[in-house]
């Protein structure tokens, strides 16, 4: 059994940022921080909803635009941050049709990984506690091609590329908590996924069918996103071990209280996550700076 009835514990005087507040998980999971007497950065790509967002939350909260798929947006953002104790690498896009990020990355890949990557590089000197990457269980049918990483070799598949990226995820999550423990670091790196989950992040696909399924698929099946947003919640906020994955304690980890999960074998395997980190640094200029 997981964590049933868990809430998130005071978190004064503690400062999170949490990347693509404005909406879904990372909005639930900003409002829940900043209920709990935190002070937190809503890093959104619209400043506007950002701040729409914030005026329906109480505490401290303060707006910031971060474009996670830009990497200059993503340099723009660090360089004027200042101290937090928490990152909360949330921001993500899922199954949509084949993209280019500015930077000319594979749209999921350059949101959902390399974008959060290179931020993690830049802010870690800043950070004294913790960084969360959320994932999704989607992860454990992922595959990741080291030398085809933009999907220029093989056919694009909007969901293998969405799996590949949580995939991906993971493996910078399991090559991150190895590089922190060897630099002696006091800071850890966990993993979270919100199992299904109803949110808008299934909107974009491209694909009415598929975008209609996946819409009522989660409303049905899963949580309100103030459920689904707890194992995030849990992994920022609780007394855990570097490389801890959190997800839900139901059935096929689809819903459910906040409890450690497992995760592929996959995602555990160091050398993919080594090759994928050394990847991650050609491409976006960043490295571990501890």
């Amino acid at each position: 059994m997981g964590n049933r009835g868990w809430a998130p514990a005071r978190q004064d005087g503690r400062r999170f940022v949490v990347t693509g507040a404005s909406s879904g998980l990372g909005l639930e999971t900003a409002r829940a921080l900043a209920a709990a007497g935190a002070d937190v950065v809503l890093a959104v790509r619209n400043t506007e909803k950002g701040t729409a967002a914030a005026r329906s939350m109480s505490g401290a909260v303060e707006v910031r635009r971060l474009d996670i798929a830009d990497l200059s947006s993503v340099r723009e953002f660090a360089d004027g941050v200042g101290t937090l104790d928490v990152l909360v690498n949330n921001a993500g896009v899922m199954a949509v049709p084949y993209g280019r990020t500015v930077d000319g990355f594979e749209t999921q890949l350059g949101t959902n990984h390399l974008g959060h990557f290179a931020l993690t590089n830049l802010l870690l000197p800043s950070i004294t506690d913790r960084v969360v990457v959320v994932s999704s269980d989607a992860h454990a049918r992922g595959e990741v091609d080291l030398d085809d990483l933009h999907w220029e070799r093989r056919p694009y598949k909007p969901f293998a590329a969405y799996r590949a990226s949580k995939l991906a995820n993971l493996l910078f999550l399991l090559e991150l908590d190895r590089r922190l423990r060897a630099a002696g670091s006091p800071v850890r790196a966990v993993g979270a996924h919100p199992g299904s989950t109803a949110t808008a992040i299934t909107g974009n696909t491209g694909n009415r069918f598929k975008t209609w399924v996946g819409s009522w698929g989660h409303k049905l099946a899963g949580m309100p996103v103030e459920r689904g947003a707890l194992t995030t919640l849990y992994a920022a906020t609780t007394d855990l071990p570097g490389n801890t994955y959190i997800g839900p304690d139901g059935f096929l980890e689809m819903r459910g209280w906040p409890t450690e999960v497992d995760r592929s074998a996959t995602a555990r395997d160091a050398g993919l996550a080594r090759g994928l980190w050394e990847r991650s640094e050609e491409l976006t200029g960043t490295t571990f700076p501890l």
